[in-house]
């Protein structure tokens, strides 16, 4: 059902308690609650933590453009703290079965500052992958729900959807709880870009989309594959950015 359908707004509407604080009748996530937890602070463009005062690039990302390796990913945009709430609601939404909430995460997103400009602005949109074996074991792909989420909510964006524009190669092991090193190492070489999208990708501004961003690692692997295939840039939009780096 379309998110502009009458009778999924109706829906959207009925009554509930937030998940957060427990009050009566409220959305998923109540407005409070969101202010509290959500603050649209400023935050680096290139890593997406949040910025000190007058700053516009946070101290780690100045001192890499200035270094001799530059990093593939130029953009990075987050909606919020990887912490409470969020963590718990993205435990609920990746681990548990409740894919539902990717209509309410994406509302989220599309609150806070540069989203709606990013989707705007890209021509493909592109979901990280899991692997096989996490695929089959949760039966979705929740960076691919977040993106159908945001597609249904943001009317005015106009980029093609390509769920399987990345393949992600090996069983990998979670990485969520793995140091940055040990990352690196796990996902060299993990993504390639599926042959039969290829040309569709040439020359093109893909937005990856995923949930989580920790260390930043698995975003630049896929985006080097991407790079690797022919798209001419790559920016990335994630849920939520853990405080480390």
């Amino acid at each position: 059902m379309s998110g502009r359908h009458p009778l999924y707004q109706l829906m959207q509407r009925l009554p509930g308690t937030c998940q957060v604080c427990g009050r009566w009748p409220s959305l998923p996530v109540c407005p409070a609650c969101e202010t509290r937890h959500a603050p649209p602070d400023p935050r680096c463009p290139t890593c997406a933590r949040r910025l000190p005062p007058g700053s516009t690039h946070c101290g780690a990302c100045l001192s890499q453009s200035e270094g001799s390796h530059a990093r593939s990913l130029q953009t990075l945009v987050a909606a919020v703290d990887y912490a409470y709430p969020w963590d718990g609601l993205i435990a609920r939404f990746k681990f548990r079965g409740e894919p539902g909430w990717a209509g309410p995460l994406a509302a989220l997103m599309l609150r806070q500052p540069g989203v709606g400009e990013l989707l705007r602005a890209c021509d493909v949109v592109v979901p990280v992958p899991v692997t096989a074996a996490r695929l089959a074991e949760r039966g979705y792909n929740q960076a691919w729900e977040l993106i159908k989420a945001l597609r249904r909510q943001a009317t005015d964006t106009r980029a093609l959807a390509l769920p399987d524009a990345l393949v992600r190669i090996g069983n990998a092991p979670d990485q969520h709880p793995l140091p940055r090193e040990q990352r690196l190492r796990n996902l060299q070489g993990s993504f390639v870009a599926h042959p039969h999208h290829v040309a569709r990708l040439q020359k093109t501004h893909v937005l990856l989309v995923d949930d989580v961003s920790t260390t930043g690692t698995t975003l630049n692997s896929a985006t080097q594959a991407l790079l690797k295939a022919g798209t001419g840039r790559v920016s990335a939009l994630v849920l939520a950015r853990t405080s480390g780096r």
